[in-house]
């Protein structure tokens, strides 16, 4: 039977990207209002439509600088300390109104990220506290309407990328992802916690954590950033897979 392209409805590809990072000692995502139909007015994750002469990395850079401002160091460089990977893909038939659209979701992890600046169809841009976002939170100074789900699916999508990384700290080193260069164990406990959602035990992390072969190497600096005493300075160390794993705690 010969290709017949009237048989087959619109159909697109867009990327969306779960961005996150710790501030406040928190877990916070990257969010879009959108400015235009469908969902105007309503929050989303940053994304968008992929051109025909691009590939999906590429989507995903480009939307987001065009909707945030924000330049993924992740996207550009994998050695300049933030974390991608592709997330998963999106594909139920009625998740857009517009046509049927598959979306590639990317994950970036990256630490002191600055605040966004909204463009392209984005009415504005901001961060926002995952556990808000996913309605387990109590609003951080949101209104109500402002916490409505998510446009589109992207409640599960956030949802998928915030366990993901909850998952991955357990097993890998991405837990300094989210931390500076050089950092203390009392900064990359901070991190296990915001990401976690849970209080650990300073102690008990700090011999795990200095325990794991290949996890930290110490800088021989110190800092008072903390306050209190000098604390001494770590870098993330070679190791991608923690043996034995940083198990999360059961809540």
């Amino acid at each position: 039977m010969p290709y017949d392209p009237s048989a087959f409805p619109p159909f697109a590809v867009t990327v969306d990207l779960v961005v996150l990072t710790v501030r406040k000692d928190a877990l916070y995502a990257l969010v879009v209002r959108r400015g235009e139909p469908p969902y105007q007015g309503r929050w989303a994750l940053p994304g968008g439509f992929v051109r025909g002469d691009e590939d999906l990395e590429a989507a995903a850079a480009r939307e987001l600088t065009e909707e945030t401002g924000l330049r993924s160091q992740a996207l550009e460089d994998q050695d300049a300390g933030a974390h991608l990977e592709q997330l998963a893909t999106y594909g139920a038939p009625q998740r857009d109104p517009r046509m049927r659209v598959v979306s590639v979701a990317y994950l970036v992890l990256a630490p002191d990220l600055p605040s966004p600046i909204a463009g392209g169809d984005a009415r504005s841009a901001r961060w926002a506290p995952t556990d808000t976002l996913l309605g387990v939170g109590d609003g951080g100074g949101w209104e109500a309407e402002q916490q409505a789900p998510l446009a589109f699916d992207h409640d599960q999508i956030l949802r998928d990328g915030v366990e993901r990384a909850r998952s991955k700290i357990e097993y890998s080193s991405l837990a300094t992802a989210f931390c500076p260069p050089e950092f203390t164990v009392g900064e990359l406990r901070r991190v296990y916690e915001a990401v976690w959602g849970v209080a650990l035990d300073p102690r008990n992390f700090h011999r795990k954590v200095t325990g794991t072969p290949g996890f930290l190497v110490p800088t021989g600096g110190t800092t008072t950033r903390q306050g209190g005493r000098p604390a001494q300075l770590f870098r993330a160390g070679g190791a991608t897979l923690l043996n034995p794993p940083m198990l999360r705690p059961e809540v």
